[in-house]
């Protein structure tokens, strides 16, 4: 659960840390409708780039940041409808972009749900405490990012096998960079190095995003409203919402898939993995390429009782998909089967993940059947931005790519099928539940009372931690009241 118990005399260091940098700090509330930041501060970010590291891009957490580098104001929330020519489906599917956010990624929200109860309850300490942050990429980058922004150290954990730009951008943000084992579904080494810190250091508060719930709270609040938000500007009279899906990564993201399934009551939330290793489709394990989702175990902060689906993606067709979305020659093919070239020239809106995504939503309307009339929703959480040299390893590796590579890779996308997908019965939603327990309670040594009150008082526990977002928010309210001196 997120413990709200304050330490007042923390509290009073931390406003002092704030007031004595200019930092105030957003709630839920206004990064689910920034229209009602203060004007002050709108101010301030005509003058201010995206990604700098001034704190007033605290204010820039949010999916209506407008599309633009620098300067940009607030609008509507950034999203692309899928065309059918591209999809081979006549559902709608509609994908919120993630790159408009400070880093490229969607995952700086879920750093700052997870760091603001914990500064505005005086839990951690900017000024003596610094901020680790484990992570298979984008997680650690946000959470380095945001601690920059509140004026504290942090500690970036990553996979040594991660993207070069993810690296070469936390040089310039993070304090320390520590890089673990393996890639993207070596999750266990991350978890066994924030173990070794905690017995080793005392200046350092571990946010592990595969189980703070500050990381799902911030979806529920903030992307589960922007999907909303869509899906009434595109929907017709006869359209229904049909489903929300996306990738496994830490599970937090999954939590704007409950909170539309609290809104429209027909709508599905299902998750997908990578096919090399498929540890919710049936205990599985390996290694995989689609960057930026952790594997072999299930967060704690998954909500296996309310999850639909499970499906795996080979990653072998995302990575093809990212040659055939960002070549020119790609590009030109997509034009030969009637994609508009203007939509073709947005796909380096996609990364790794989100092409991944993508896929995942098509197996979905394929498997249900799914007309005209349906709706489904994901989520693109970076972009290119951070995947152009796997373009030149790919190169180097695969040869220059041809048309003939982007005739056949457009046949791919064409061809995806509903191969590796379960639906979820009772018992399989328990079986990937229980999974937890070899994680969670054997390694890390959460409790085994909390894992059963997870799955027998269902609604009511993941009830509390949805409905704290209220009570976060007055703390923030007063904590900017206090920096203020009123």
């Amino acid at each position: 659960m997120i413990d709200l118990t304050k330490n007042e005399e923390k509290i009073n260091q931390n406003i002092q840390h704030c007031r004595e940098r200019n930092i105030k700090l957003p709630t839920f509330a206004q990064m689910q409708n920034p229209e009602t930041i203060p004007d002050e501060i709108k101010g301030k970010l005509k003058n201010i780039s995206l990604w700098e590291t001034d704190p007033n891009n605290l204010f820039r957490i949010t999916w209506k940041n407008a599309p633009v580098s620098k300067g940009g104001g607030f609008g509507n929330v950034n999203y692309m409808l899928i065309p059918s020519e591209l999809s081979g489906v006549k559902a709608k599917i509609i994908a919120l972009v993630g790159k408009w956010f400070p880093t490229g990624a969607h995952k700086v929200g879920a750093t700052y749900g997870c760091l603001v109860p914990a500064l505005t309850t005086g839990q951690f300490c900017p000024g003596e405490t610094k901020a680790v942050w484990p992570s298979t990429g984008n997680y650690c980058r946000g959470g380095a990012y945001v601690s920059s922004l509140l004026g504290c150290d942090s500690i970036a954990i990553l996979p040594e096998n991660m993207s070069r730009e993810r690296f070469e951008w936390l040089k310039n943000i993070a304090g320390e960079i520590i890089t673990t084992p393996g890639s993207e579904s070596n999750v266990k080494e991350i978890f066994d190095k924030c173990i070794e810190l905690n017995n080793t250091r005392n200046d350092i508060l571990i946010f592990n995003q595969f189980e703070e719930f500050g990381n799902p709270l911030w979806h529920y609040m903030v992307t589960g409203p922007a999907a909303e938000e869509v899906l009434k500007k595109e929907m017709g009279p006869n359209s229904r919402v049909a489903g929300a899906i996306c990738t496994s990564g830490s599970a937090g993201s999954m939590a704007f898939a409950y909170y539309l399934k609290n809104k429209f009551t027909n709508s599905k939330m299902a998750v997908s993995e990578a096919l090399q290793c498929p540890t919710l489709l049936n205990n599985g394990f390996g290694d995989h390429r689609i960057e930026g989702i952790g594997d072999k175990h299930v967060p704690w902060i998954h909500d296996c009782k309310n999850t639909d689906l499970v499906m795996a993606i080979d990653d072998e067709v995302a990575v093809r998909m990212l040659r055939l979305f960002n070549e020119a020659v790609g590009r030109d093919c997509l034009a030969h089967y009637g994609v508009d070239p203007e939509f073709a020239n947005q796909l380096d809106l996609l990364g790794i993940s989100g092409i991944a995504n993508i896929i995942s939503a098509i197996k979905y309307t394929k498997y249900f059947e799914l007309t005209e009339d349906d709706y489904v929703v994901t989520i693109l959480t970076d972009s290119m931005e951070l995947y152009g040299s796997r373009l030149e390893e790919l190169t180097a590796e695969r040869g220059a790519y041809s048309e003939i590579d982007a005739h056949k890779d457009f046949q791919l996308l064409m061809d995806t099928s509903i191969e590796n997908m379960l639906e979820l019965t009772h018992y399989e939603k328990k079986r990937i539940h229980n999974l937890k327990y070899f994680t969670w309670i054997e390694q890390q040594g959460r409790e085994l009372e909390e894992l059963n009150r997870q799955w027998h008082d269902h609604q009511s526990y993941w009830k509390n931690i949805f409905s704290s977002a209220e009570k976060i928010d007055e703390l923030i309210t007063e904590f900017n009241s206090r920096i203020d001196g009123n």
